[in-house]
């Protein structure tokens, strides 16, 4: 046995013997781990706007960087033992993440051009001003299409897929549609581009997306606080990945005042959801069976009607 693998297992039961307590190593990362990450997409958008790297190469990083940290995190502080992911599961979460990234990036050609011709090149407001507002809409419009696929018959076809695991971790973040996510970060984009915001203001909005899509998605032990009326967090999504309806809210990935504002806010401090998963998982193909998911929308409907979900209340 070597060396470092006797660390590594070293360093995980300190982190579970003091899981009870609130100065150990364990309830610290807890309290910190968001603190890090917010630093770190802020220290990066700064220097990216100054130095004017490549934004796209730099949201590749960053997403990378955001996995790996959260993954590491995930072996640290978990919330749930269970659902870490087997390497089976592995393989397909990565298929589908690329299945995803090569269709969205197509789909999302034509919204490039547009939003190129459209989108100011240069900030018409101050940054400060015009960043929280690109944030304020992204996550609003985001929210809107999210709730939307809930609700509606063939959207929930294609949303469904990513609600078919039965945990919720960093890695299974990628499991989605690929018409899915098309129209998602289409529709986002493109209403950030036509209210006229800068490309600096939606490049730094679109990293505190991916920041907060993977960081909801992570099984880690934190504890936002009094933050989870304002940043939605693992603690509040889980809970919409519930398979009780009356605590499955939650629809943003983001801010979470979106939820208060429109009646979907449903965790209090403790509150854990009964089970994650499909209330019906006969009513989609298991997430192994990736043909079979790509054609899921298109399949007869009798099975796949969406969740009768009426908006819970506080």
């Amino acid at each position: 046995m070597d060396t470092q693998s006797k660390s590594g297992r070293s360093l995980q039961k300190r982190l579970r013997d003091d899981a009870g307590t609130t100065t150990g190593p364990r309830s610290i990362l807890c309290h910190i781990t968001y603190p890090i990450m917010l630093a770190a997409m802020v220290a990066t958008a700064v220097s990216a706007v100054h130095y004017g790297w490549d934004f796209g190469r730099v949201n590749f990083a960053f997403l990378v960087g955001t996995i790996a940290f959260l993954a590491l995190l995930e072996r640290l502080i978990p919330y749930e033992r269970d659902w870490h992911p087997s390497r089976r599961e592995w393989g397909f979460y990565a298929i589908y993440v690329l299945l995803t990234m090569a269709g969205a990036g197509i789909a999302q050609l034509p919204v490039n051009a547009l939003v190129s011709s459209v989108a100011m090149p240069e900030p018409v407001l101050p940054l400060w001003v015009e960043i929280p507002g690109a944030v304020l809409l992204g996550s609003l419009v985001s929210y809107g299409i999210h709730r939307l696929f809930h609700t509606h018959a063939w959207l929930w076809r294609l949303h469904g897929v990513h609600h078919v695991p039965d945990k919720v971790n960093v890695a299974n973040n990628g499991v989605n549609h690929v018409v899915d996510i098309a129209i998602t970060q289409c529709l986002v984009q493109l209403g950030l581009a036509l209210v006229g915001f800068s490309h600096q203001s939606v490049f730094v909005a679109g990293l505190f997306i991916v920041l907060q899509g993977y960081f909801v998605h992570a099984n880690i032990d934190v504890r936002l606080g009094w933050l989870n009326h304002i940043v939605a967090g693992p603690e509040q999504h889980r809970l919409h990945h519930s398979i009780d309806l009356d605590e499955a809210g939650h629809y943003s990935s983001d801010l979470s005042l979106w939820d208060r504002v429109f009646g979907s806010f449903t965790w209090y401090p403790g509150r854990k959801p009964v089970a994650v998963g499909l209330s019906d998982p006969d009513s989609f193909p298991k997430t192994g069976a990736i043909l079979a998911t790509l054609l899921q929308p298109w399949r007869s409907p009798k099975k796949t009607t969406p969740p009768e979900q009426a908006p819970p209340g506080d």
